[in-house]
């Protein structure tokens, strides 16, 4: 069944931003996503690292987590390329130690900056766009971490928590206009922002590529097909 089967959306000069696509899952997004016929409009702190992406098919634009004015220049870029989003994809993240008895605020500042206000700063940027598709997706990856609480830093959690709950926000308050958005949140994935497995192999966590598949099914699925929210677990758990 390809994506553009019956019951799907059609990529076809469909245009989807991803944040966080230079490396790891975004990288893999990427690739699956140009390989299903999508437009992109990938953006990083280092857009040269994907510059033999660039083409018709392709804008590889500088994007800043951490500079409230970078999202709004990037979407104007995308539109002025493109004429057109039809999906945001919030990659993108961030993690660092902090504790309740260790805790320096500047990393948690940091952390939500990147995996909460950039996220929120880009969907305001791309919002008319998505509103004028009529079919416009939101997918946020968050994490496990943002559902329950297990084995990784505090301030992380937190962070992702927020996560989880802006999407929440915009999956109610943007459902009128079409708009669907969709939490992805894995447990540890093969990249190298995970590099204590919690004694697992890299061959036993979740790969990039699945986590890319799982993305390209959510951005093809029609607006009477919407899900809220994917866990992804690479060993058993209970989860809430």
């Amino acid at each position: 069944m390809t994506a553009s089967s019956p019951g799907r959306l059609d990529p076809k000069d469909r245009v989807i931003m991803l944040s966080g696509a230079n490396r790891g899952i975004g990288a893999a997004i990427a690739t699956r996503l140009r390989q299903d016929g999508y437009r992109l409009s990938l953006g990083a702190r280092s857009p040269q690292s994907m510059a033999e992406q660039q083409g018709d098919d392709c804008l590889c634009q500088p994007f800043d987590a951490l500079d409230p004015e970078s999202p709004q220049a990037w979407a104007d870029a995308t539109m002025a390329k493109f004429g057109r989003i039809d999906g945001l994809i919030n990659n993108a993240g961030a993690a660092a130690p902090f504790g309740f008895e260790d805790g320096d605020e500047a990393k948690l500042d940091h952390m939500l900056e990147v995996n909460l206000k950039a996220p929120y700063r880009l969907i305001r940027a791309a919002l008319p766009h998505l509103r004028a598709s009529g079919s416009g997706r939101i997918v946020n990856i968050t994490s496990l971490a943002g559902i329950r609480y297990k084995r990784v830093s505090p301030g992380y959690a937190i962070s992702k928590f927020a996560a989880m709950g802006l999407s929440s926000a915009a999956r109610s308050l943007l459902w009128d206009d079409g708009i669907r958005v969709t939490a992805v949140a894995p447990g540890p994935v093969n990249t190298d922002m995970m590099p204590q497995m919690g004694g697992l192999g890299r061959e036993e966590v979740t790969q990039p590529e699945t986590i890319a598949d799982v993305v390209a099914l959510i951005l093809a699925m029609p607006n009477n097909a919407s899900v809220a929210t994917v866990p992804i677990n690479a060993v058993y758990e209970p989860l809430p």
